[in-house]
């Protein structure tokens, strides 16, 4: 079970770019969990598969024997939720049993996105560096940013996901399911130089199909990218934590913004529930509250 949750804790830190504190926390919380399990009344359990709905409802209710404020006990709940949903995706459990679990409303944060400003700040900023690992940065980065796409399927991505021609990505999101997204000329003309004259530099026998490359040649891990995107912040001068999933706000902040569906901006980000994308619409209020403030003659 540790080897789960350690790459639970990676996945945090990599993907979802949490602080040190909130995967500390995370830590401590689901350790609880793993001793509550293995320690009380049923000792045998040794694999997160054995656990069912009724094992979590048990959990619950001696988190509330030991009267935990609402605050901590939401963010305990959060903690196993979030657990189970990468144990599922990642195929380590075939079914999830927190998946009816209640977490007590604490105020939901909101997703931060760039501004188009810090973002062009940021393009601007990687274009100037011409080398090979440069030109693919400028890819990866155009196209996280036209695209939406999660980390995990920008990494996974191959030479043939891509269509230059049609201007489109083949994505594969969450089990597995595919979808078509739609990439603007600018990404478009970042991934064809970057496959026109980076690509091959770095490719060896090793490659496969992998569209990008580390140094070495192998398929860039979602670490990588990671460290990749924040050293370009820093040239950059972005005072802000910068994440893979910022990136991925503001492509479906800036699109509805813009007067994009919701519907369409679902479809792109791969949402299977409306209900997820629609969080993108308190942002998307707030700008339109600034821009009427500033606008309206009686406003100000």
């Amino acid at each position: 079970m540790d080897d789960e949750l350690d790459s639970f804790l990676n996945y945090l830190t990599v993907e979802r770019g949490a602080s040190r504190h909130t995967v500390a926390a995370y830590a401590s919380d689901l350790t609880q969990l793993i001793e509550f399990l293995t320690e009380g009344p049923r000792p045998h359990i040794a694999k997160w598969s054995e656990i069912d709905t009724p094992h979590l409802n048990r959990y619950l209710e001696d988190l509330d024997s030991r009267g935990y404020s609402q605050v901590t006990r939401a963010r305990k709940i959060a903690a196993v939720k979030s657990l189970f949903r990468f144990l599922k995706e990642e195929g380590f459990v075939e079914a999830n049993p927190a998946a009816k679990l209640r977490v007590p409303r604490s105020g939901r944060p909101l997703p931060k996105a760039l501004t188009v400003a810090q973002v062009d700040q940021l393009l601007t900023a990687v274009a100037i560096d011409r080398s090979n690992e440069g030109r693919r940065d400028v890819a990866m980065l155009e196209l996280l940013y036209a695209s939406g796409l999660r980390v995990s399927e920008l990494v996974g991505l191959g030479t043939r996901d891509v269509d230059l021609d049609t201007g489109t990505v083949r994505a594969f999101g969450k089990g597995n399911k595919e979808r078509l997204v739609p990439v603007h000329a600018h990404a478009v003309a970042a991934i064809r130089s970057y496959l026109e004259s980076a690509r091959p530099r770095l490719a060896n026998e090793k490659s496969g199909d992998a569209l990008f490359l580390n140094r070495r040649g192998m398929r860039m891990t979602r670490q990588a990218f990671w460290l990749r995107l924040r050293n370009a912040a820093t040239r950059a001068g972005l005072d802000v934590r910068l994440t893979p999933h910022t990136l991925r706000h503001s492509f479906a902040t800036h699109l509805l913004q813009g007067g994009a569906n919701l519907r369409q901006v679902q479809e792109m980000l791969g949402h299977a529930s409306i209900a997820t994308t629609q969080i993108y619409t308190h942002l998307t209020s707030e700008h339109v509250r600034k821009e009427f403030e500033r606008a309206h003659p009686r406003a100000r």
